[in-house]
């Protein structure tokens, strides 16, 4: 017996010491993360429209229910189960479910989508609304007005209707002219193309003529015989398509052209309406993006009335958000704008008049989530604490005083309630998986809805820590870096360093895996590797200097400040700098062959996906931004172009790009092996056949298997 116990003692110890040595897989790292290994959720939880309660799902013995409580609530109670559900879908002759859908709650209505029809359930009785039916469920760039009215294309061209009967709003909708559609590359924050009124009776839309811009071909190689599936792309210096902005009358079944004047290569962007719907916004930006014009539009006539205010910069403007009407009072609206070197809010007048500045500070306001129910406050969230995190606060509208609502340096993602009263809090840190809170604004009480466990606690992980260097002009540089498994501090570890460079991202947080979406880097971290990240000028969220160093020289501060990090490095005495590796993805394949050739011998092996190798072949937009054109730069864009620096090569590069990359398109990589072979010079070439910009899906764990053996064979 007591063999027996001692036998049971060593096997629990053993067990223990085993979990705790697991290594992730691949699929783990680039699969599960986002599913069985990610920190734990409450699904679809939000608040209930117009109410102080919040909705999630919930499991109990295997099955989910929708649970209901609010932040006086001791215990949530289930709220509506599938039976419940089925019993609505009964009444309104339709077939039940199996699983409960995603639904959108208010006071009233449960709204929900089923095979692309949209419902409404009132959720008091048996009555129900149909707010899509059938005969659109499939249409392209649906979008249905508060009215009940549903916008959508058809065979190119733009259409509303009602229940169910449909006007066609166009009729010369092509290849060549796009209807309702995202503009100008999706650059400007433009996310769709049309945008109903506030009483969802007019709806402004886009129009865009590409027949002047060439046909660039994508091919489909699942065709027998490939096709050819070509789409326009204006590159940097060369014609681009002309937008113009119509609205659409429901009620006359009419069209008003806005009268934007100016030239026609301009860029249309941040479409808003009045609260009244009496005029349209839009803020115009010249070709050159140096100059920007918040213009006023009677929305009957198309005619222009006024400009309320206009904004320059010597490098760039880049609008990015629609002017917010100030809730309750449609005298004023909130404008966010860099022109004090950092993204802050701006209270003005309908006149143009600018009545106070909301907030300042070298820190940058990242997101606009809502007024209260009043309109005195309006809430937002910010870097103030960190470049690293994020908090949610509340500014006065009348005193420009804010107050803090989610505390720490953790990095907070929030919604407000609709009074503006409670928030539901969602954060992480490095050492922290998940937390889920609901905070009372008022008091800054909160309620703990869910603390996660560590989803990765059975795994032999390194070390993660985020720290900051200086560069040579003595600017912070945020890092994170992942030791390996077991350290030992007497051993010398080969190095991986991941980076982007550009502009737009930030890829060191102070959030869970340390704002690394996948656990890539800790499984290198597990294999015997030091992987290193930093944030180059020119990243996200440090301001508008910091940001525009970049201009008209990409790449050069970057790399500049990648030697910083390299120079760091070489303090540790663990990391082996003479076997280092080099990845980076789009703008970070651009930056890794570019630190390649212009900075031979630092690394052994590098992986540059979708990269850019001469700006001449990106795209207008985001290109003459930062880099003017060709005709403007000709210095900037010589010393960026790659492809005459393939014979600078020394280590080893592997390229890689998705075959039917829209974005940056393949002949970047292709014209750059061209002139390796011209040369002399050996690369690598990998391709990912049906995969667009990025690599997506199952075979995101294959092109991780191919970088990860790419460096194992290269870095011994």
């Amino acid at each position: 017996m007591k063999r027996f116990f001692i036998f049971l003692f060593i096997l629990v110890i053993t067990l223990q010491l085993c979990a705790q040595e697991k290594m992730l897989t691949m699929e783990d790292a680039m699969l599960n993360a986002r599913t069985t290994l990610a920190p734990e959720n409450l699904p679809q939880l939000q608040f209930v429209k117009g109410t102080a309660d919040y909705i999630y799902l919930k499991k109990t013995d295997g099955i989910y229910a929708y649970v209901r409580g609010n932040f006086k609530s001791k215990e949530d109670v289930i709220f509506l189960t599938i039976e419940q559900f089925n019993e609505k879908m009964r009444a309104a002759s339709l077939d039940t479910l199996k699983t409960l859908p995603v639904l959108q709650f208010n006071n009233d209505n449960w709204i929900l989508s089923i095979k692309g029809q949209k419902f409404a359930f009132n959720s008091l009785d048996k009555g129900y609304k149909v707010i899509t039916d059938k005969s659109i469920a499939d249409k392209e760039n649906l979008e249905v007005s508060n009215d009940g009215y549903a916008a959508y294309l058809d065979t190119f061209n733009l259409y509303v209707s009602k229940n169910g009967a449909a006007k066609k709003v166009t009729e010369d909708g092509s290849r060549d002219i796009v209807y309702a559609s995202t503009v100008h590359q999706s650059e400007f924050g433009i996310t769709k193309g049309t945008f109903w009124s506030n009483t969802g009776k007019l709806l402004a839309f886009y129009r865009m003529d590409q027949s002047m811009v060439p046909d660039y071909p994508i091919i489909d190689w699942t065709q027998r015989p490939a096709k050819n599936d070509p789409i326009r792309y204006p590159m940097a210096g060369d014609k681009s398509h002309h937008v113009t902005v119509g609205v659409y009358n429901a009620a006359t079944n009419s069209t008003t052209w806005i009268k934007t004047q100016g030239p026609a290569e301009q860029y249309l962007t941040n479409i808003a309406w009045s609260p009244d719907d009496r005029y349209l916004y839009i803020a115009v930006l010249n070709r050159g993006q140096n100059d920007m014009w918040l213009n006023e539009y009677d929305a009957n006539t198309g005619m222009f009335i006024k400009t309320l205010f206009e904004e320059t910069d010597n490098r760039y403007v880049e609008p990015l958000v629609p002017m917010l009407f100030v809730k309750n009072n449609p005298g004023q609206f909130i404008w966010q704008s860099k022109k004090d070197g950092w993204n802050h809010l701006y209270l003005y007048g309908s006149d143009g008049n600018l009545v106070r500045q909301l907030t300042g500070g070298q820190w940058e306001v990242l997101e606009v989530k809502g007024f209260d129910e009043t309109g005195e406050y309006l809430f937002y969230t910010s870097t103030q604490e960190s470049p690293i995190s994020k908090n949610l606060y509340r500014v006065g509208i009348k005193t420009a005083k804010s107050k803090q609502v989610t505390q720490g340096t953790e990095l907070h993602n929030t919604t407000v309630s609709t009074d503006g009263n409670y928030v539901i809090d969602n954060f992480s840190s490095p050492q922290l998986a998940r937390t889920i809170q609901l905070v009372e604004v008022k008091s800054g009480k909160t309620k703990t809805l869910l603390q996660s466990k560590n989803p990765l606690k059975a795994y032999s992980l390194g070390q993660m820590d985020i720290f900051k260097i200086k560069n040579t002009e003595g600017s912070d540089l945020y890092c994170r870096l992942f030791k390996p498994a077991n350290f030992d501090a007497t051993k010398k570890y080969p190095v991986i360093v991941y980076w982007y460079g550009g502009p737009h991202a930030q890829l060191v947080l102070n959030s869970w895996n340390g704002g690394a979406g996948d656990y890539w880097f800790q499984y290198m971290a597990e294999r015997g590797y030091v992987v290193f990240t930093l944030d180059t000028r020119g990243s996200a969220n440090r301001g508008r200097a910091f940001e525009q160093a970049i201009f008209r020289r990409a790449g050069e501060v970057q790399m500049d400040d990648m030697m910083s990090g390299i120079r760091y490095l070489n303090t540790l005495v663990y990391a082996d700098t003479s076997h280092m590796g080099l990845f980076g993805w789009s703008y970070g394949g651009f930056m890794t062959t570019n630190f390649m050739l212009n900075h031979p011998g630092v690394f052994k092996a590098a992986v540059a996906g979708g990269a850019v190798m001469d700006w001449k072949y990106y795209e207008i937009m985001y290109t003459e931004r930062y880099m003017d054109t060709p005709e403007e730069n000709p210095a900037g864009y010589e010393s960026t172009n790659l492809l005459k620096q393939a014979g600078k090569l020394k280590g080893k590069l592997l390229l890689v790009h998705g075959l039917q990359d829209p974005v940056v398109v393949q002949q970047h990589s292709v014209l750059f092996v061209r002139a390796a072979i011209d040369k002399g010079v050996q690369v690598d070439y990998m391709i990912y056949p049906g995969h667009e910009h990025n690599v997506l899906g199952k075979d995101r764990a294959h092109l991780y298997q191919k970088v990860t053996d790419y460096f194992m064979q290269n870095l011994k």
